[in-house]
């Protein structure tokens, strides 16, 4: 069956950077598009980012465009978000989406 397993969560300050993984199996991860999408305290879920299936396309939130970057490694069947510049008002859950299927997510937390 379809698995998403994210890492890479954490604690950083604001300005600093994490890099999210996701390791996904169960599919044909290279014909599919994938996404990132969050969910901060007390809030619904909000979509950041999303890439096509090979890399051709890469569409992101206004409140990331310029300091995330999504990419993937097709032939380790691995999504990755690279966040920098972080904000406070990153902190959330995030998590990586195959249509409507999601993982466990993995904590971010930007406090200074």
């Amino acid at each position: 069956q379809v698995q998403l397993v994210e890492s890479g969560g954490g604690l950083s300050q604001p300005g600093g950077s994490l890099r999210l993984s996701c390791a996904a199996s169960g599919f044909t991860f290279s014909r599919s598009a994938m996404s990132w999408v969050r969910q901060a305290p007390g809030k619904g879920l909000e979509w950041v980012s999303s890439i096509g299936s090979f890399a051709s396309t890469t569409t992101y939130a206004d409140s990331v465009k310029g300091r995330f970057m999504i990419s993937r490694d097709n032939a380790k069947n691995m999504l990755y978000l690279q966040m920098n510049s972080l904000k406070p008002e990153d902190t959330a859950v995030y998590y990586c989406t195959y249509g409507s299927t999601r993982g466990q997510g993995t904590q971010v937390t930007v406090s200074s």
